[in-house]
């Protein structure tokens, strides 16, 4: 068996999920499972439907982009993928990484403000109980960055709205935080400690889409939801003191 069986396991169940939970049509998604301890990740291969998917199908990449193990090509969009590990798990050496898993997928409400280039607002304890501020939207990929390396500079654009913030929407942040982005004209990636978790923020942050939009339809002057509000929200589940679920924060 191969050493890597568990790894692919993780990503195939993850990538499941997608269409499960109605996150992406035909073969518009990806997650993929990282393994700190030997620096490769498994993820889906490119442009296999759902229903077809088995886990040996996974492709195993190592963060300097080479197959390590698979016999099909990987996701189109493995080098974002292996930027974003290794920039955000920078420092973390074989221990626990920052970030475990990835998704990215074309979710209608998600991919809908990334096309409009806009942070989806904070309008409710929802949205707060997971970030304490709106979700953050890259500006466009400039022309120069598409013809250089169009996936690869993705990974890089995401990396720099956490390195120096975004101007007009916030300030440096922190990946173990703020779980998810939008990626403008795009869509949305998500990412967590472990595949399953990355594929929960994913679908949070397409639920979380999709209420702001209504809200803006039942109200179009609707305001952010008050900061003492969403401190309470979030640091219930993820503060010091968290009390949120059955032994811990959730």
């Amino acid at each position: 068996m191969s050493v890597y069986a568990s790894l692919k396991e993780e990503a195939w169940a993850a990538n499941m999920e997608i269409p499960a939970r109605g996150l992406a049509l035909y073969t518009w998604g990806n997650v993929s499972a990282y393994d700190a301890s030997r620096a490769v990740f498994a993820i889906k291969p490119s442009g296999v439907p759902y229903p077809e998917l088995k886990p040996g199908d996974m492709v195993v990449v190592d963060l300097e982009g080479t197959i390590v193990e698979g016999k099909l090509n990987p996701s189109s969009d493995t080098p974002t993928h292996r930027v974003l590990y290794r920039d955000f798990n920078a420092g973390s050496g074989s221990g626990k990484p920052a970030v475990g898993g990835i998704i990215h997928t074309h979710s209608t409400h998600a991919t809908a403000w990334a096309q409009a280039c806009r942070a989806i607002p904070l309008f409710g304890t929802t949205h707060a109980d997971h970030i304490q501020l709106p979700v953050p939207c890259t500006p466009y990929l400039s022309k120069e960055a598409v013809e250089r390396d169009y996936e690869l500079e993705t990974g890089k654009l995401i990396v720099k709205a956490f390195l120096e913030g975004i101007p007009g929407q916030c300030g440096p942040m922190k990946p173990s935080e703020v779980t998810m982005v939008l990626v403008g004209g795009h869509g949305p990636f998500a990412w967590g400690a472990n595949a399953a978790k990355s594929v929960y923020n994913g679908a949070v942050l397409e639920e979380m889409a999709r209420m702001a939009l209504l809200t803006l339809q039942a109200n179009p002057g609707a305001t952010g939801l008050p900061h003492y509000i969403v401190d309470k929200h979030y640091l219930r589940k993820h503060g010091p003191n968290a009390y949120y679920g059955q032994g811990g924060a959730h």
